[in-house]
């Protein structure tokens, strides 16, 4: 049996915890991440009856839920592994790479690049919250790091602080510095992914889970350049297939476990070795290599009028047309609300730019909704709100239920 002791991950301490981590893990325990200050979250207290050491880490709410994921430490070494290899594939030997952390630890996007790190020999930078707003000073830390170990420097980012640097001429040129910049936790907006393209910006959008450990596939930034769009191409230890509405399933022997009453772990895959995902996807073949692009969460998908709609799609097509026709618009999300007569509806939240000095919204709104005249009655929105306030969390993904209850408070 295996002891668990909890980390509470401070943002503004991330050199901290993880040496608190790797001490833990080298005492054999096994160990839950969970963000500081999170009284939400249930403490695990029952011993683990597990051979090896490893880290607990709460999933982002993949169908049926969020869940608790346990991940033997040998799990996170096969994903470190299969990502080196897909370096390799890039002509980039990791153990000679620097690797920028700006994800927090407590999440499996910001364990993941400080342990490729721990197997490859690599180097490693965490960036606290702060330095991402402040795009001079990031540059000025990146060529500190990279005076020392001139290897080819890698980060993962989420597509809000992609925008954020992207917007900067500072940051612009710390984003040109990495050799690959792993995008993941949300699509990417034309027009953002247009304007990396446009800079030569070396995206890599990818694909993964919390219960897979991390990235399952990963597009080459070559491929990105050349204006692919999709996230990529399986790594060398995963299998894809799609099942009924295109539900995307993964077989990997690094998928998470759960944690039974008696304390024993059990795999989330089924009999067969599979796990399936939250999301539905399209697989397509690329010079005799399956490609993936995700088509938007099955949990969000709403039935209308007896059709299937994937709010995510058609929230994107909105944003990036608005984008074309230059419309003053930060974001925009769609968010199902019941309807008698359809069963749902979607209604639409807009965070207009705050840099314009004057918004006239009822001319926007107008705008708007002739971009969606010719949609299906279904597809278009039955309201439309203006919402300041409107933002993703930390890692990029929307907290459906939050704006649901911010338009039941607005329409009470």
């Amino acid at each position: 049996m295996k002891k668990v002791t909890a980390i509470f991950c401070n943002r503004n301490k991330p050199e901290e915890c993880s040496q608190e981590l790797r001490n833990n893990l080298n005492a054999g325990k096994w160990v839950q991440l969970l963000a500081d200050g999170d009284a939400s979250e249930k403490l695990i207290r029952k011993d683990i009856l597990a051979k090896e050491a490893g880290v607990i880490v709460r999933s982002g709410g993949s169908l049926n839920g969020h869940k608790q994921c346990l991940h033997p430490c040998s799990n996170l070494n096969m994903s470190a592994f299969a990502t080196a290899q897909w370096l390799r594939a890039q002509g980039i030997e990791p153990r000679q790479c620097n690797i920028v952390n700006t994800l927090p630890l407590h999440h499996v996007s910001g364990l993941l690049p400080w342990w490729r790190s721990r197997c490859w020999g690599a180097e490693h930078l965490w960036i606290k919250p702060r330095m991402l707003h402040l795009p001079t000073q990031l540059e000025a830390t990146i060529h500190s790091m990279i005076s020392m170990n001139t290897g080819p420097l890698l980060t993962s980012l989420v597509p809000t602080q992609l925008s954020r640097l992207i917007d900067d001429s500072s940051g612009v040129k710390c984003l040109q510095l990495f050799s690959v910049i792993w995008i993941g936790g949300a699509s990417i907006a034309e027009s953002l992914a247009a304007k990396a393209r446009s800079l030569r910006i070396r995206l890599a959008p990818c694909y993964g889970a919390t219960e897979t450990a991390a990235m399952v596939t990963a597009q080459r930034p070559n491929d990105f350049l050349s204006g692919i769009d999709s996230v990529g191409e399986p790594l060398e230890d995963i299998e894809l297939k799609l099942e009924q509405s295109n539900a995307l399933h993964v077989r990997t022997k690094r998928l998470a476990n759960i944690l039974n009453a008696d304390g024993s772990l059990q795999s989330i895959a089924n009999k067969d070795g599979w796990w399936e995902s939250g999301d539905a996807a399209q697989l397509t073949i690329r010079h005799h290599i399956q490609q993936l692009k995700i088509i938007g969460r099955r949990d969000t998908a709403i039935n209308s009028g007896g059709e299937t709609i994937f709010p995510e799609q058609l929230q994107t097509l909105l944003l990036n047309d608005a984008k074309r026709r230059g419309l003053p618009i930060d974001n925009i999300l769609l968010v199902p609300t019941k309807n008698e007569e359809w069963g749902e509806r979607l209604e639409a939240l807009v965070k207009f730019q705050t840099s314009q000095e004057k918004i006239n919204s009822f001319e926007l709104f107008n705008q708007l909704k002739a971009i969606v005249a010719n949609w299906s009655s279904i597809e278009r929105p039955i309201a439309w709100h203006n919402c300041p306030e409107l933002s993703t969390n930390n890692l990029g993904k929307w907290e459906i239920k939050k704006w649901q209850s911010w338009v039941n408070t607005k329409e009470i």
